[in-house]
Parts: structure tokens; sequence; C-alpha cells
């Protein structure tokens, strides 16, 4: 079997998350692809300002690509609440913020406890939309989409990944996202599952 050859050596990672950087800088070493945060280039934030996730991950890959010349690779990725209409979805990030409330993981998961509290339907999907581009302009970029089942615990338990992970829990795993080992992780994530169908792709298009 032919081990997949990557087109580019270096890529931007449109992205300032220190645990998306890591995730993604492990999935990508064994290929030999060098991954760049846009901060280490100057590369200010793009606006988010679409509902889908598809939508804001084209946004942001083309956004740093344009100001780094270079390919790359944009994740956006958030929880969906099945009884909270689908919530925080694409605001993830800025869940407790946006209801007043300071933008940090730890906040954000305060929050949706809340939002939670008396209901007994907790089923969830974390989702994650990978886009990558070539160019700036690329006609084509590779878009690759990934679900990954879950439902919200009681309780936040463990102290690995970030985001919702303390309180996305897998009844096939028997423990909440956080208390994975990094490695089963990146196996059976919703960003694993898009990085897969994305090297598929890219097999057929390098």
């Amino acid at each position: 079997m032919m081990t997949l050859q990557f087109p580019f050596s270096r890529l931007v990672l449109a992205s300032n998350n220190a645990g998306k950087l890591k995730e993604f800088s492990g999935l990508l070493a064994p290929y030999g692809v060098e991954v760049l945060p846009q901060a280490a280039l100057q590369i200010s934030e793009a606006e988010e300002p679409y509902p889908t996730f598809i939508e804001n991950a084209l946004t942001k890959a083309r956004h740093a690509s344009r100001a780094s010349g270079l390919p790359a690779l944009a994740d956006d990725s958030g929880l969906c609440v099945q009884a909270l209409d689908g919530a925080p979805g694409v605001y993830s990030a800025r869940y407790a913020q946006r209801a007043g409330g300071e933008k940090s993981d730890t906040a954000n998961n305060v929050h949706l406890l809340a939002q939670l509290a008396g209901r007994t339907d907790r089923q969830a999907c974390y989702v994650a939309v990978l886009a990558l581009v070539r160019h700036a302009e690329d006609p084509l970029p590779l878009v690759a989409q990934g679900l990954w089942q879950g439902e919200i615990a009681e309780v936040p338990r463990g102290t690995h990944g970030f985001g919702y992970d303390p309180l996305f829990s897998l009844a096939s795993e028997g423990c909440t996202a956080a208390e994975l080992e990094p490695g089963r992780k990146n196996q059976i994530s919703h960003r694993a599952l898009a990085w897969q169908q994305l090297l598929a792709q890219l097999g057929q298009t390098a």
C-alpha cells in the first residue's frame, strides 16, 4: 500500500487554539508536513459571520492562505446538543460569552450544564468540518465533515483534551473525551473522522 505524499511540506493552521495545533501537528507529523499556527506569521483571526461550520471553515482557510501565501487548513468545530436545538453549534467557543460571561472552556461548560438543568435528553454530537485550500483562490477546496456521537455528562470528568471534552460522555468507551488518552482520541474523534475523509480526498487529487 502506497504511503500518501502531500503536495506541500508546510501549511498554515487557521487557528490560534493550542489544543487544535497540538492535534493537527500530531496528525500531520507522519506525512512530513510542518504545521505553522497563523499567529506565528502575525495573521489575524478571520471573521466568522456564518451560521454553518462549512462556511466559516472555508472563510478561515482562505484568509490564512491569502495572508501567508501558503496552503492553509482550517477547522470549524463545535458541539451540537439535541435538546438545545443544536446549540451551542458554531458559537461553541463563545457560548458563555454570548450570554454575558467570559470566554473560556470552564465558563462554557458551566453555562452548558445550566442550560441542560432538569433535562433528560442529553444527546449531543461533536462536529468538525475541515477545509484545505492549496491557495487563497483555490476553486476546488477539500472539505470533510466528521460527527462524533455522545451525551452530556452531569459533571465534568478528565484532564485531557479541551473545550467540552470533560462533559462529552462516550458510552462505547465508558468515559468522557477528556478521560481518553490523546492517541485514542486521535483515532475516534470528530476531528479524526473528518481527517480520514480529507486524506481520502487528498489521495485522489494530490
